[in-house]
């Protein structure tokens, strides 16, 4: 009842078998420790175009305003938008805020002659063109005087 198994195999063939096994394991450990994965990302390629050159025959619309002094509020006929002050800065909406188009549309009204933001104008444009109050024009008779009465 002495049989005891070895992990090696004994004898000259075991001797040989085990020394492989031996420097192969170790051959191999060595060998994977010194494998090293390395990634590389290439910089990235900024290409810069030319500037675009617009085809002279092109034409390039202008912004084009109609403003309505009672409210404040500017039309732009190019774009089909409605420019105003909302909550301290300027907007550009499809539709107008508070009023709709065709009240605005029935109201007084200046064609601009800028092309650019009414933002940039809009100080100049309520002085000179202040609001218009209807109801003293309606209440008017033709007297040939001013709204007071005085010729």
């Amino acid at each position: 009842m002495n049989n005891k198994k070895y992990f090696f195999i004994t004898g000259k063939a075991g001797f040989v078998f085990n020394t492989v096994l031996l420097i192969a394991l170790t051959g191999c450990l060595s060998f994977a420790d010194g494998q090293s994965i390395r990634i590389t990302v290439p910089a990235p390629v900024v290409v810069v175009s030319p500037p675009v050159v617009i085809d002279p025959l092109v034409v390039v619309a202008q912004d084009n305003y109609v403003y309505y002094p009672n409210y404040g509020v500017y039309y732009n006929t190019t774009r089909r938008q409605w420019a105003y002050l909302d909550g301290g800065a300027w907007v550009s909406r499809p539709a107008p805020l508070g009023v709709s188009a065709d009240v605005l549309l029935a109201s007084p009204s200046v064609k601009m002659d800028f092309h650019d933001s009414p933002a940039n104008h809009h100080a100049a444009m309520a002085k000179r063109f202040p609001k218009i109050d209807k109801r003293v024009r309606s209440d008017q008779k033709d007297t040939g005087g001013d709204e007071h009465g005085r010729k």
